[in-house]
């Protein structure tokens, strides 16, 4: 994308990077530290606006920024001070089921005023989140998420690392309050709840100096409820270092935009080519015009870093290959249903429904015909199986398919394996495949992280035993 003079300016004046991010916490060594999650007023919009109501972690947006070594035991006592039931669930860690957060499934939903023990080994590096899992499209929107990132055993090479956590807010645009409908029939069948005002780490006005030929690592996490950030780099070169927390074989060179669906993580190594005086931004692209997500003024002239070398690979995490692909069992999954989608009927609690009547249930979507979890999971395996799962996506929007606890691979058009991901961006009329080693025994979900769609039957499971 070429960026004009007019859009160079409109990204100085506009949204910029997030506050500065919450102290880190690292592993705990003598039990369990607390995470509570309570009800806050934090500074949401600009400073001329009121106070937001939000429910954060700790109080804080984001939530307190958890840091560990790979290895690392991580543990926290989940204390609910919300007026509503929640979890939390530790999204692409692979992890023992049972602390893997999703009520209803893997735990009791933890009721207001009491606590939740997680207690788990953070085995891979990268860039990871923790969210609510309990009525995730309002608890999510209120605020209720946060970063742990698992330190690689030996510092990488770069000056410094920015955590970038991207998200956006429906506001009231008079009270810079939350709007409260979380139930509309409109984002539960169309693209899902999106926002009027975009952060980055709960805020809009910042921006991270930056000095020429610096080199950073930049982890971006998208934590919107349905936005796909379509994004670009503007006075940087840019490397894809890892997805979804999964390390490249070798880094991809950034050519022009990328997406970021909701779910999805990236690491970037990112070198200052703009000259001192310039910003340099992470663009955001809207309705084909340019805007800054985050802005990084490059310091004046001073003794600048020697431009480095293509990055080499990150070390890789342990058991990433995908094995037998050839001649693993096959499953398929269709999605049906939405606005303007051709769904006729579905089964919805073991009932037959019409369209009309799911509607009428505030109901749009459905798996392989039925609408939400059901008894029997989508594929029973045993851990260390490899499978493969076709996705057909028979509606007219795009939805984000979150495996929990373990990563796949997509099976390319050639026939060769694609990155080691645990979110699939899926457009409309499209099929793609993946496989993946069955991990951890217990019932792992597997769902759109358009959490609207989640909420109104875009939710299944696998079994491994």
């Amino acid at each position: 994308m070429t960026l004009t003079r007019r859009n160079l300016l409109r990204m100085s004046a506009t949204l910029g990077l997030g506050a500065l991010l919450p102290g880190a916490i690292r592993a705990s060594t003598s039990g369990p530290q607390l995470l509570t999650a309570r009800v806050s007023d934090v500074q949401l919009a600009p400073p001329d606006y009121p106070k937001t109501q939000i429910w954060g972690y700790d109080g804080k947006m984001p939530g307190t920024l958890i840091r560990v070594k790979q290895g690392d035991r991580v543990e926290r006592r989940f204390v609910n001070d919300l007026p509503q039931a929640s979890s939390v669930h530790w999204h692409g860690l692979r992890i023992n089921n049972a602390m893997d957060g999703v009520a209803g499934l893997t735990q009791d939903a933890v009721q207001p005023g009491e606590t939740f023990d997680y207690d788990f080994t953070a085995q891979d590096a990268g860039t990871y989140w923790y969210h609510a899992h309990n009525r995730s499209m309002e608890q999510v929107a209120r605020g209720l998420y946060g970063a742990l990132i698992v330190e690689e055993p030996e510092p990488v090479d770069v000056d410094r690392e920015e955590l970038l956590i991207l998200d956006d807010w429906l506001l009231n645009p008079e009270t810079a309050q939350l709007d409260t409908e979380f139930e509309t029939p409109h984002d539960r069948s169309h693209a899902g709840r999106r926002g009027n005002y975009i952060a980055t780490n709960g805020s809009s006005g910042t921006e991270l100096p930056v000095k020429v030929s610096e080199r950073l690592r930049l982890r971006l996490i998208n934590a919107a409820n349905a936005r796909i950030f379509e994004l670009d780099l503007s006075g940087f070169d840019g490397w894809v270092m890892a997805y979804d927390g999964m390390p490249l074989d070798e880094p991809e060179k950034v050519e022009g935009s990328f997406l970021l669906a909701p779910g999805q993580r990236m690491d970037l190594f990112v070198d200052v080519t703009a000259v001192a005086g310039e910003v340099a931004h992470l663009v955001r692209i809207d309705d084909d015009e340019g805007f800054s997500q985050a802005a990084f003024p490059v310091a004046p002239a001073e003794n600048s870093a020697r431009m480095r070398e293509t990055p080499n690979p990150l070390p890789p995490n342990p058991n990433m290959s995908v094995p037998g692909v050839q001649t693993a069992r096959r499953f398929e999954l269709n999605m049906e249903g939405g606005a303007m989608g051709r769904l006729q009927s579905a089964s919805l609690n073991g009932k037959e429904m019409s369209f009309r009547e799911l509607v009428a249930a505030n109901q749009f979507w459905s798996f392989n015909g039925v609408v939400g979890m059901t008894d029997t999971p989508l594929a029973q395996l045993s851990s260390g199986e490899t499978a493969r799962v076709s996705i057909s996506n028979d509606t007219v929007f795009p939805h984000a398919m979150h495996l929990h606890g373990m990563h796949f691979r997509e099976i390319l058009d050639d026939g060769e394996l694609g990155p080691l991901r645990d979110t699939l961006l899926v457009f409309g009329g499209e099929t793609r495949e993946i496989a993946f080693v069955a991990g951890e025994p217990g019932k792992w979900i597997f769902h759109c992280h358009m959490l609207a769609h989640t909420s109104s039957g875009m939710a299944t499971w696998v079994n491994v035993t």
